[in-house]
């Protein structure tokens, strides 16, 4: 369920006011995206391959046969986060330019997640119905 007009001018209001009151905290609050988040684990997982490769390679020079496998092991492991982490992100067509407004128009055209989401979605409807009473 989409904010109301009123809700969404709410918002908008409390996030001026954050950003005109304290800059460094608001913009502490924005965090990293997705994008950002994906873009890490991915160089993380590239770097984590290159050890594997290493460990294999050092595994089969000095004839140890546990090193490599252990090698193997962290290169497969460092596969499967590179590739879950490459399909988690976000496709260029489907981005949101970033700013206030970029974000407010990602909130409101999210699908609703969860039974989380669900029950502050029903607090929040019992509050409003208690004040407007």
């Amino acid at each position: 369920m989409p904010l109301s007009e009123h809700e969404q001018r709410m918002l908008e209001q409390m996030e001026r006011a954050l950003y005109a009151e304290d800059p460094k905290f608001a913009s502490a609050l924005e965090g990293t995206g997705l994008r950002t988040f994906t873009r890490r684990r991915l160089y993380q997982a590239v770097a984590g391959f290159l050890v594997g490769v290493a460990l294999l390679m050092g595994g089969m020079i000095a004839k140890l046969t546990w090193v490599g496998v252990a090698g193997f092991l962290v290169m497969l492991a460092c596969a499967v986060l590179a590739v879950t982490g490459w399909r988690k992100a976000a496709k260029p067509a489907e981005a949101v330019p970033p700013g206030r407004q970029g974000r407010l128009a990602r909130r409101q055209h999210q699908p609703r997640k969860g039974k989380v989401m669900d029950r502050i979605e029903e607090r929040w409807q019992r509050r409003r119905d208690e004040q407007g009473q």
